[in-house]
């Protein structure tokens, strides 16, 4: 029998972890790739998990690769194997440092300037704890990358993912000096009609993650609606984008208000309508619906629990 089955329950593990990466990558190829390794050594370990089970996982045609439907119910409980031995041995060896690799998905903005402050905090504490830190503004497909968590600024519609919601990140409606003399003064006691016919005259810029051709705002006490129709001169996906055009006066502007606070003190940006503001937006953490994590994920997960409520810009949740 081949060394790989007489070795016991890790070399199995390793098995089905390779076995997974391939039904996550659609591809032996795809998945060797990733695990830095051949496509014939990944081949070799599929064909002896599929020895071991006594069952075929998987099928190849012309058209690519299939799992085969003992493939599908292998894959469905592999996961929680794995990730359950892994919880298991770092619990029943709690004297351990943490370690292991880390793979993140954090917003752009976030990942580059706020949140590398306590990501450096945590490595420092943890520093067999390797991290693979991946700007991306939009929820990744936990089914076909391999992603342990995100982090997101929205909302998020997908049931089978658990997110927990940290904080809320308010907005505001900014515009450069030049842009904000122009307005007329009391625009912020006017009529909502007024309000909105006076701004959408107004050269806009949109962040299109979040909105393109309008906006609503809502009074600060609840009471009231305006609705803003644009057409914006600069749409854009990057947060740090729309900032550095606003301050350059290219148009009006709903950013969060975190980005732009240092703007606003320094008079680079004007707050506009201070009584009326956009629904702020949940910053959660989020990741596969999986009963068990390892440790240096539960860490992590604690620290951000621990951080973003208190990070500047940001406000505990209000239930609506």
């Amino acid at each position: 029998m081949n060394d790989a089955l007489r070795d016991g329950g890790q070399d199995r593990l390793a098995l089905l972890q390779t076995f997974l990466r391939v039904a996550e990558a659609g591809s032996f190829s795809a998945a060797a790739q990733q695990l830095a390794t051949t496509q014939p050594t990944v081949s070799r370990r599929v064909q002896l998990l599929e020895s071991l089970l006594g069952a075929r996982l998987v099928e190849r045609s012309t058209r690519g690769l299939r799992l085969t439907e003992e493939g599908e119910r292998c894959a469905a409980q592999a996961q929680e194997l794995i990730d359950g031995w892994q919880s298991l041995a770092e619990d029943i060896d709690g004297g351990e440092e943490l370690s292991g690799t880390l793979r993140l998905r954090v917003p752009h903005a976030f990942g580059q300037s706020q949140l590398i402050e306590p990501l450096a905090a945590f490595l420092t504490k943890h520093p067999r704890v390797s991290v693979e830190w991946m700007l991306q503004d939009q929820l990744p497909d936990f089914s076909r990358e391999n992603v342990d968590c995100s982090l997101l600024v929205g909302e998020i519609a997908q049931p089978n993912l658990i997110a927990t919601q940290l904080a809320e990140v308010p907005r505001v409606l900014v515009a450069a000096p030049a842009i904000a003399r122009k307005l007329p003064k009391g625009l912020d006691k006017a009529a909502p009609e007024e309000i909105a016919a006076v701004l959408a005259a107004q050269p806009w810029l949109a962040l299109l993650a979040f909105y393109r051709d309008g906006i609503e705002l809502v009074g600060a006490k609840g009471d009231g609606r305006v609705e803003i129709p644009f057409k914006p001169r600069l749409g854009t996906d990057s947060l740090f984008a729309l900032v550095e055009s606003a301050r350059r006066g290219l148009g009006v502007a709903l950013v969060s208000q975190w980005a732009v606070m240092d703007d606003l003190a320094e008079g680079r940006l004007v707050r506009l309508l201070p009584s009326w503001c956009a629904t702020p937006l949940p910053i959660s953490l989020v990741y596969p619906s999986r009963r068990l994590q390892p440790a240096r994920l539960r860490a992590f997960l604690q620290v951000m629990r621990e951080v973003i409520p208190t990070m500047r810009g940001m406000r505990e949740i209000r239930r609506r």
